[in-house]
């Protein structure tokens, strides 16, 4: 089977203050260990070049954590490590995360220059009131200055982070939210709504959220706003100008491959004859950065068919446009007639839309996507 496109995450664990929606592989810290993470970084990613197969690795993304409180040295030492160890494709999309409380004007210039081309700031709200709700370290302020910083250092790609449904907001609070999001005219928004996962303080301490109706309202409100300031929606909570989809997320949507290098980093990688495997690195940092050669993966399996039928689902039934039934029989090497009873049922049920081998969700299945995922973990409606 033809291998799927790479790309390549790597995971910076460190913040400054942990927020208490956050159920993200994360640490508080005062000092980072820069060069003794880095060195455990590159070797894990040599580690791990056998499973390129041949594939240059076409987007990059550097997540955390907050992964701008690295210096700027340490991010051009990483950058200029992955480039002597990989093949990087031509028109690599290099995407970095960035919280405003760290946003420097001279990192990012250092940034641009050590190889990213894509910032994504995590603004969440410009409500200093709802910042502090969220526990957030910056003010608004702030964030308008990263933004200002980022263009400046010669982003022209950079997306803002916001957060809708947060405690005590209301439809005009959200929608402020945006319009002063929109005025600073990124050219990629996520907008996506605060959900109180496990293992997190908001779940032992809940907050007081908005109730559904309003929720609704605000989603409704949103996404009226931003297409008619010209964002596209491609994905649940993705919206660009034309030509800026983040490729890096796309390509996990899309079902395609990724290396994931750092404390806690999830891969997944498909092999020749078929099989597809994935894989997560040793979660503690200290843990990781005391981990020898060939001894970085801390969990590791094989998947099953309907494992795999499951998570294509689960990510390509995100994106607007869906997927075609040859796109998925070329990502997972499982024949097309395996699909069969559940799409007919679902398009049944109006949950799916399937025209001339192209799936998608309908209105309604879009806001029941969990159930309709939950049909294709098993071989048979």
């Amino acid at each position: 089977m033809q291998l799927p496109p790479l790309g390549l995450y790597i995971h910076l664990p460190w913040c400054e203050r942990k927020c208490p929606y956050c159920d993200f592989n994360s640490h508080e810290t005062r000092r980072v260990p820069e060069a003794k993470y880095i060195r455990a970084l590159l070797q894990d990613l040599e580690d791990d070049l056998h499973l390129l197969q041949g594939r240059a690795v076409e987007t990059l993304f550097i997540g955390g954590g907050t992964p701008s409180l690295f210096s700027a040295n340490a991010i051009q030492q990483l950058m200029r490590g992955v480039a002597e160890r990989v093949p990087l494709a031509p028109m690599l999309e290099a995407t970095m995360e960035a919280n405003p409380g760290s946003a420097e004007a001279d990192k990012f210039f250092a940034f641009k220059e050590a190889g990213i081309t894509r910032l994504s700031l995590g603004i969440q709200s410009f409500n200093d009131t709802h910042l502090q709700a969220l526990g957030r370290i910056h003010t608004s302020d702030q964030a308008h200055a990263a933004i200002v910083f980022a263009r400046g250092a010669g982003f022209d790609s950079f997306n803002l982070d916001l957060m809708h449904g947060l405690p005590g907001q209301t439809l005009a609070g959200a929608e402020s939210d945006l319009h002063t999001a929109i005025a600073c005219a990124p050219a990629h928004l996520s907008w996506y709504q605060l959900t109180i996962e496990p293992n997190t303080v908001f779940h032992k301490r809940p907050p007081l959220l908005p109730v559904e109706d309003d929720l609704a309202d605000i989603q409704q409100r949103g996404e009226q706003l931003l297409a008619e300031s010209g964002y596209a929606q491609y994905e649940v909570s993705a919206y660009s100008g034309p030509g800026f989809n983040c490729r890096h997320n796309k390509n996990y949507w899309s079902f395609g491959d990724y290396l994931g290098i750092g404390a806690g980093a999830h891969g997944k990688i498909t092999f020749a004859d078929g099989h597809i495997e994935r894989c997560a690195k040793r979660r503690q940092p200290q843990d990781y950065m005391a981990a020898e050669t060939g001894n970085f993966v801390g969990s590791h399996r094989t998947l099953e068919q309907s494992e795999i039928v499951g998570e294509f689902m689960m990510n390509a039934l995100r994106l607007n446009e869906g997927f075609t039934v040859s796109q998925f029989v070329s990502r997972t090497g499982i024949n097309a007639a395996r699909l069969t009873p559940q799409l007919e049922l679902l398009q049944q049920r109006g949950l799916l839309h399937c025209d001339c081998g192209v799936v998608k969700a309908t209105d309604l299945g879009r806001r029941f996507l969990d159930s309709v995922v939950a049909e294709f973990f098993s071989d048979a409606p």
